[in-house]
């Protein structure tokens, strides 16, 4: 049972990541990234670490997509709507995906395995995750603040109204 719904959440999670980026309304991209975010917190409960599956709702779903929703929904949709698809920024976001692409899969790659590590064994304790987060896992802490940050830059931008 655990491995049908491990592999509902990751499809839920897939299609909808994908349906955030394929739709062309911004209050439709938020939702479907609540919903993104509501199955990976699936995901986290599937792992025992009930801490990380509390936070990914409440701080995630809860605070910042309501603070994106707000911003989005102060904008002037029709104006952005009617906006046509700039060929530069599309070959520039292509790239750009592609780079990140390449250096994840040069880290995978270069990364050596190593067995299992120790927070498996508390069930979602908050110490061990915190130790673990702050000394082992940096990097990807730090990358995720900054996907975090970009996403805030974009809804600014996105709301800025252009001079006449």
């Amino acid at each position: 049972m655990q491995d049908y719904l491990f592999y509902l959440f990751a499809l839920l999670t897939l299609g909808c990541g994908s349906m955030i980026v394929l739709s062309r309304n911004p209050i439709n991209s938020a939702m479907f990234l609540v919903l993104a975010i509501a199955s990976m917190a699936g995901l986290f409960v599937l792992l025992h670490a009930f801490f990380l599956a509390a936070v990914q709702v409440l701080v995630y779903a809860g605070a910042v997509m309501v603070l994106f929703l707000f911003v989005i929904m102060l904008l002037d949709l029709k104006v952005e709507q009617r906006r046509r698809m700039n060929t530069l920024g599309i070959i520039m976001g292509f790239v750009s995906v592609g780079t990140i692409i390449a250096v994840m899969l040069h880290g995978v790659v270069a990364t050596p395995v190593t067995p299992v590590l120790e927070v498996a064994r508390h069930d979602g304790a908050t110490e061990p995750l915190g130790q673990l987060l702050f000394s082992h896992y940096v990097l990807p802490f730090e990358i995720l603040s900054v996907l975090l940050l970009v996403a805030m830059v974009g809804v600014i931008l996105l709301s800025k109204k252009e001079l006449k």
